[in-house]
């Protein structure tokens, strides 16, 4: 009986070898066939077509700045020069020595980002439009006070002031915030996700001490 049974024995072992040569070449081959992936190209470029396999490794090795990149960087550069026009009235118009304090902050705080952000456009934006064609309306950007607001500021001394200042500017460092997450869901480059996380750490702080100071 051992005898007779060898050959089958063999026979089924064999059998089970090549199938399971078989389903790994199914699954390596589905692997990497995969779905197709619609990458978004770099800006003036079209969308490109790859593999599943080659959109896993651009996802971890390129981050070439997208549109939303180089927006979140223009944008934020006109949002801070907005601040520092505000933060530079408190000196001799407000009242209380908190405000100048935190205004003082501000100014130190986003005159190097401005520097940074205008930086990092020079080695990327090569030709100064942005992804929006360069302009960007106050309107467009969320928290920008409006030139009524910023002309009442200006007009205003002493405690209204503190009042007007810390109410625009906590609006102001709110807007900074949805831009920040913004380009942290949409954007590509690591340089501007760190940006934008600081902007988010710095201004979120920011927020709490103004609303105690009202």
């Amino acid at each position: 009986m051992l005898v007779r049974r060898a050959p089958l024995v063999a026979a089924t072992l064999f059998a089970l070898v090549l199938t399971g040569c078989d389903a790994g070449s199914d699954t390596e081959s589905g692997a990497a066939a995969g779905p197709s992936v619609i990458a978004p190209g770099k800006p003036g470029e079209e969308n490109r077509t790859l593999s599943a396999q080659d959109a896993a490794e651009q996802r971890v090795d390129d981050d070439t700045p997208n549109s939303a990149d180089i927006d979140f960087a223009r944008m934020m550069v006109e949002h801070h020069r907005q601040a520092l026009e505000m933060t530079g009235l408190a000196p001799k118009q407000a009242e209380s020595a908190k405000v100048r304090a935190l205004a003082s902050r501000i100014t130190a705080a986003q005159g190097p980002e401005i520097e940074a952000m205008e930086s990092w456009l020079t080695t990327y934006d090569k030709d100064g439009t942005g992804g929006t064609g360069g302009r960007h309306e106050h309107a467009a950007m969320p928290g920008m006070a409006t030139e009524a607001q910023l002309k009442k500021l200006r007009a205003a001394s002493g405690e209204p002031f503190d009042r007007l200042f810390l109410t625009l500017m906590i609006t102001h460092h709110e807007g900074a915030i949805t831009m920040a997450a913004d380009v942290k869901a949409q954007g590509n480059n690591i340089r501007i996700e760190e940006m934008a996380d600081d902007v988010v750490a710095e201004q979120t702080t920011e927020i709490t001490r103004m609303r105690a100071m009202l």
